[in-house]
Formats: C-alpha cells, sequence, structure tokens
C-alpha cells in the first residue's frame, strides 16, 4: 500500500464516481429520448446515434436542447404514475369503503331500533363470512 498514496486514492474514487454518474446520466438520455412521444422515430434515430457515437458532445448538446421539455416529461410521468397508483388502490379497496364501513352502519342501525339484534348478528356474520 506504500506506492499508492492516500490523494491517489481518493483521485481513483473521485473518477470512479464520475464515470458511474456519467453512465447514470447516459441512460437517462436515452430513456427520455424513448419516452418522448413528440419525435418521430428518424429524429429519435437520429439522437440516439449522436449519443452513442459522440456520447458526451451528443448529451450535452441533448441537455441543452431539450432539457427543460426533459423535465416536464419527468413531471408529466411522476403525476401518471400516482394517478395509476390512485386508482389502483381505489378499485383494490373496493366501492362502498370496505366492511368496517358496512359494520358501522348496520351498528347504527342496530343502535336506532331498525334492526334487532339477532338480525344485526346475521348481517354481522354474512358480511364478515
Amino acid at each position: 500500500m506504500d506506492d499508492y498514496p492516500l490523494l491517489n486514492i481518493f483521485w481513483t474514487m473521485l473518477w470512479l464516481f464520475l464515470w458511474i454518474m456519467w453512465f447514470f446520466l447516459l441512460f437517462k438520455v436515452i430513456t427520455d429520448l424513448f419516452r418522448d412521444h413528440s419525435l418521430n422515430g428518424w429524429a429519435k434515430a437520429g439522437w440516439l446515434i449522436f449519443v452513442l457515437v459522440l456520447p458526451y458532445l451528443g448529451v450535452f448538446v441533448y441537455l441543452i436542447a431539450r432539457g427543460r421539455s426533459m423535465g416536464e416529461r419527468d413531471a408529466k410521468q411522476a403525476q401518471e404514475n400516482e394517478a395509476a397508483f390512485r386508482q389502483y388502490v381505489q378499485q383494490a379497496a373496493g366501492p362502498g369503503g370496505g366492511s368496517a364501513d358496512e359494520l358501522h352502519k348496520l351498528s347504527a342501525l342496530k343502535d336506532k331500533g331498525d334492526i334487532s339484534q339477532e338480525e344485526f348478528e346475521r348481517a354481522k356474520a354474512k358480511l364478515l363470512a
């Protein structure tokens, strides 16, 4: 370890970090390119070739030319994911709020005297079955 001083370890870690961040940025640009519905196939192919053949220049030009719309597409995708999640949760929960809400309604009917204890027990057993 004497032939590899601490400063060299720091520089190696820094370059490794920058290299990994570069790949994240490259993949982000490529996924954004395929997610964009406003570009036609030829434009996507052109950008992809530009980004793959001249990666540094291609990514930086892409970020300068389309960076703002890239953020807008990310925000739109996040909103669509949130809406899909909410719809799934509402669908999974079912209409009427589930059995707890129905039990509460049955209890209120029993307390008002609209149904007897036996009717309450039968409805409760049916609901919980």
